[in-house]
């Protein structure tokens, strides 16, 4: 979601003119601040979050893999051996 918003973001500050008068958002107070140093910012922030996507992604994917593992070898456990009772 956040991912998204920086994109319309830097989507939008593409279409304003360079000399145009930027507001920058800090806590609840809006400041002046330049296209560019707002853009790189946008851009850097857009980079994290790629990065933390991918890192999430990774490690759903090894936490799934762990727990089928895990599945895989209680039913193995669990399932009675052949030709002989449970106890």
């Amino acid at each position: 979601m956040e991912k998204t918003e920086v994109d319309q973001t830097v989507a939008e500050l593409q279409k304003t003119a360079e000399d145009a008068v930027i507001y920058k958002a800090i806590g609840s107070l809006l400041v002046k601040a330049e296209k560019p140093k707002v853009t790189e910012e946008l851009v850097e922030r857009k980079e994290l979050l790629d990065t933390r996507s991918t890192v999430l992604t990774r490690q759903e994917e090894r936490i799934r893999s762990q727990v089928k593992e895990a599945q895989t070898k209680l039913q193995e456990d669990l399932s009675p051996v052949s030709g002989q009772p449970l106890s």
